[in-house]
């Protein structure tokens, strides 16, 4: 499991050069929201020289089944770990050696529940919220303290990100390149107890 000491601003790409600005950034994860067969091991193996944590999410990756033999692969390949809205995918990744995210649409009250009961058997090392401007549902879900929260999507402004921190999320996920490509001084005087 991931525990976050600081608050962590996650570079989310999905593209060629956004990965190699990921490379070069204060981000330790990388969030690969557009993978494809083609390129999970020279991307892992990219990643681990710069001293990143390499996660594919799976829903959208290209060429690899979405299933046992699937995450059994891109383990192989050196992944750290696996994105994936769906609970199906949790478990047997787990089981494979893999760290896990488990995505989150937020769009009524519903939706909170249902997260809530669903981490009671998945049991993902951590949740993404989306959209990641919910500081009442972030604060929700962080409550427990057992499941890391990262608030992602429509994440655009240094504000954002500090309201995410304010509410509980221990990282935040965005694809704005200038929000993690030197994130430190985004983050400063927030710590993970404001």
């Amino acid at each position: 499991m991931i525990r976050f000491k600081h608050p962590t601003v996650i570079a989310a790409v999905r593209t060629d050069a956004d990965f190699a600005t990921a490379l070069t950034s204060e981000s330790r994860l990388i969030f690969d929201l557009m993978p494809s067969i083609r390129k999970v091991k020279e991307r892992t193996d990219r990643a681990h020289q710069a001293g990143k944590r390499l996660f594919l999410h799976m829903d959208l990756v290209e060429g690899i089944g979405k299933d046992a033999a699937g995450l059994e692969y891109v383990r192989e390949q050196g992944a750290d770990g696996i994105i994936s809205t769906r609970a199906g995918m949790i478990r047997p990744a787990k089981e494979t050696g893999l760290l896990t995210v488990q995505r989150f649409f937020m769009v009524d009250s519903q939706s909170v529940r249902t997260a809530e009961e669903t981490l009671k058997t998945t049991r993902a090392d951590m949740i993404e919220v989306m959209p990641g401007l919910l500081p009442k549902v972030i604060e929700k879900l962080a409550v427990s303290g057992r499941t890391p929260v990262i608030a992602g999507g429509l994440i655009e402004t240094v504000e954002e990100i500090r309201a995410a921190f304010a509410a509980g999320a221990s990282a935040v996920s965005t694809a704005k390149v200038e929000l993690w490509k030197n994130f430190a001084r985004l983050t400063e005087n927030v710590t993970a107890d404001d």
